[in-house]
């Protein structure tokens, strides 16, 4: 196998000191190659069965890096229809327990249906607040605005003790933290952050037995045989969690195909050592400087509070950050380098 940095010197080619994966990932050349490869297919009226196996293969690869089967793996667009879903199965009067500022694809499902009891509490007090009356613990592994991580076994031990399922959202962690899906009941994660995708897919692991879930978004793919449900009701929906797939966009699964190809070829492990080692690096280099990140130990995402005022500047001076109610984000991925990170801490040292 070539070595980790000759796969990323070959892929990645960023003009600027890039530490905004959290907001969206950078598109490796491979990927590039093949959404332009899908556009000339449409463009020159060629068939698209291909593009359909990409799909195929790019549920089968995110299957391997969750260590589900591909059976449990639905392919979608976003993470709040899959929340709906779980959503429209709960009871009315079902409490769902979540974490104070969550992400909101996550938790506004919940809120939306109007007659569920949705509680949050500190990210740190979630396992110890599940109940006999919980019936959903909804959660990001990684926090989005600060980065914090849950602690998942935790959660899942309180979870089963009282009977309740578990929804993660692994958007901030799939692709740098190794994911343990077929532990929870569900997980879903967007593709265009830490898995290097384009905007518009989305994976969903659904248990065995799917949950008490209703396929209510269910078309012609989400037949056991879609080319032979095109019209009509669907007269036999997939015996796998395909059920819950909606049409996709086949240039962005064409896409996430390739991105999913190499964070496999590389190893996530790899990547995780990468990406925490250089938040840690980052971590250390405020403590110079004389600024505290919100606590976050093992993360790949820093959230240094009172810094966030500082991303217009940054931005013009060619480094990409965020600012999250006002408090500066970083966030570290395989293609960024111990020289990018002393980069950040010179600029807020001036």
């Amino acid at each position: 196998m070539e070595t980790f940095e000759n796969l990323v010197r070959a892929e990645f080619t960023p003009k600027h000191t890039y530490l905004n994966t959290a907001s969206n990932g950078l598109l490796p050349a491979r990927t590039v190659g093949a959404v332009q490869a899908a556009v000339r297919m449409r463009a020159e009226g060629a068939p698209l069965g291909p593009l359909y196996e990409d799909v195929e293969a790019a549920r089968a690869s995110f299957a391997r890096l969750a260590g589900v089967p591909a059976e449990r793996v639905a392919t979608g667009a976003s993470v709040a229809e899959y929340g709906g879903l779980i959503a429209a199965s709960l009871p009315a009067g079902a409490e769902v327990l979540t974490a104070e500022g969550d992400f909101s694809s996550l938790v506004n499902p919940f809120h939306t249906r109007g007659d569920l009891k949705v509680r949050a509490v500190p990210l740190e007090r979630l396992a110890e607040s599940v109940r006999p009356d919980t019936a959903l613990v909804a959660v990001s592994a990684a926090q989005s605005a600060d980065g914090r991580l849950a602690d998942l076994p935790a959660v899942r031990a309180a979870a089963r003790a009282h009977g309740a399922r578990t929804y993660v959202d692994a958007s901030q962690s799939a692709g740098w933290l190794p994911m343990e899906a077929k532990a929870d009941d569900f997980l879903a994660a967007v593709g265009f952050k830490w898995l290097l995708g384009p905007h518009g897919a989305s994976f969903f692991v659904a248990p065995r037995d799917f949950g008490g879930l209703t396929p209510l978004l269910a078309g012609w793919v989400a037949g056991e045989r879609p080319w032979d449900s095109c019209y009509g009701p669907v007269e036999e929906l997939a015996h796998s969690a395909r059920r819950f797939d909606v049409s996709p966009a086949l240039f962005t699964y064409a896409g996430l195909r390739a991105s999913l190809e190499l964070l496999e070829e590389i190893g996530v492990d790899v990547v995780h050592a990468h990406d925490v080692g250089l938040a840690d690096r980052f971590r250390a280099g405020l403590a110079g400087l004389g600024h505290e990140p919100v606590p976050a130990p093992g993360s790949a995402i820093v959230s240094v509070p009172g810094l966030g005022h500082r991303q217009g500047e940054l931005s013009r001076s060619g480094i990409e950050v965020s600012d999250r109610s006002g408090n500066l984000r970083a966030a570290f991925h395989l293609y960024n380098t111990p020289a990018d990170v002393d980069r950040l801490l010179d600029a807020l040292a001036a």
